[in-house]
């Protein structure tokens, strides 16, 4: 019969740490029985941390612990000495070589870096709906944005876009093109969160070409023509005024700058 050992993880926050240690362990013990039933985060009083000491004892248990809050982990090391439990303390051995070695003491906020993997995730969730609701693709995408970017063709809308979702925000844009009718869907938007875009018509045809050259287009279309560009423009500030969207002229603004003007325009929604 193999071997049980029963194994008590203790942590101020998820425990995901001493979770990883114990899978990395376990695996080099393949006739041994580990019992990890018994995980207590989100410990923070010194009296539920001493009850379940006391309940370790009991069930002769290894301790695992990832106490950021120096009491606490002082609290927990002195009870298992005096006790005899073991007792293993995975991160305050670390900060006292970090401080021995700098002087500098650790903050003790648990949940740290659970917090950073959620903002990890919440930026890859953001590019992908940015990807997803590109160029108007799914219109339906508007209604859960927190920001809907409209403008002309060339016009910065989808490298501004994927811009402000390597920030968190969930960001769609469409293109106005006269011809195309809007999308029911645009009435029912926050017209606070709608952007919109405009640029210098000579600029923009002056973009526009590069473009086509890229592409190895001829340059013989209405794409490029001025006349046709302005009339583009016309409608668009018709669209943005129509929805009260809040205007941005992009012709001697870099993406950065631009962003930093539409978050400081969100920054303002909050506070009011």
């Amino acid at each position: 019969m193999k071997q049980e050992i029963t194994i008590y993880a203790i942590s101020d926050s998820l425990g995901g740490t001493s979770q990883k240690l114990l899978s990395a362990v376990m695996a080099q013990y393949p006739d041994l029985i580990f019992n990890n039933s018994y995980r207590f985060p989100f410990i923070n009083k010194e009296s539920e941390l001493l009850d379940i000491l006391q309940d370790a004892i009991k069930d002769d248990a290894v301790v695992i612990s990832t106490l950021v809050d120096s009491h606490l982990a002082a609290t927990a090391r002195e009870f298992s000495r005096v006790n005899h439990l073991s007792y293993l303390d995975l991160m305050n051995p670390f900060f006292e070589i970090i401080k021995e070695k700098t002087g500098t003491q650790p903050i003790e906020v648990p949940g740290v870096l659970h917090r950073l993997d959620t903002e990890y995730f919440n930026k890859i969730s953001a590019i992908e709906f940015a990807v997803k609701y590109d160029d108007g693709k799914n219109p339906q995408g508007f209604l859960e944005s927190d920001l809907v970017i409209l403008g002309v063709s060339r016009t910065s809308k989808t490298p501004l876009s994927i811009y402000l979702a390597n920030k968190g925000y969930k960001v769609s844009n469409l293109p106005l093109i006269p011809e195309v009718p809007l999308p029911q869907v645009l009435d029912k938007v926050d017209r606070r969160r709608m952007i919109g875009l405009v640029c210098d018509p000579d600029k923009l045809a002056k973009v526009r070409s590069n473009r086509l050259d890229a592409l190895g287009l001829t340059q013989a279309t209405s794409y490029t023509d001025i006349e046709k560009i302005y009339e583009e423009l016309d409608y668009s500030k018709k669209v943005f005024q129509k929805y009260q969207a809040h205007v941005i002229n992009m012709t001697d603004k870099s993406i950065e700058e631009t962003a930093c003007i539409i978050e400081e325009h969100l920054k303002s929604l909050a506070s009011k």
